[in-house]
């Protein structure tokens, strides 16, 4: 009997812990594309998760390969699961570190190299 109910409780555990699982956003489509390049200097990025996000408290941040980096202002939210912003950049190769902050919380982190010609 003690065994059963042991695994009924971990059969439980499981089954609760799914939906955690899913709850981080993940990035699922973006421009520019991961290694991608772009034509300048007016760049647009465009980042899909597969769940909605907050754009309030989500960021992009800018780098230039062997140079600073700066913070990229995000434009209203085109739909809930999109994050959006422009910038105008001259020709080289820069990195987009975005953070995005999931709709319960849970913070997702990643770096988009690409390069404007």
């Amino acid at each position: 009997m003690k065994k059963m109910l042991l695994s009924v409780a971990v059969l439980l555990g499981c089954v609760l812990a799914v939906p955690r699982a899913f709850a981080h956003a993940v990035l699922v489509s973006s421009t520019p594309a991961i290694h991608g390049t772009l034509h300048g200097p007016d760049v647009e990025f465009v980042l899909k998760y597969n769940s909605r996000v907050d754009g309030t408290r989500s960021s992009l941040t800018l780098v230039k390969v062997g140079g600073a980096s700066q913070a990229v202002t995000l434009e209203k939210q085109p739909a809930p699961e999109q994050l959006l912003a422009h910038a105008k950049l001259g020709a080289g190769d820069y990195a987009l570190r975005w953070q995005a902050v999931a709709a319960d919380g849970h913070i997702s982190r990643g770096e988009i190299p690409f390069t404007v010609k």
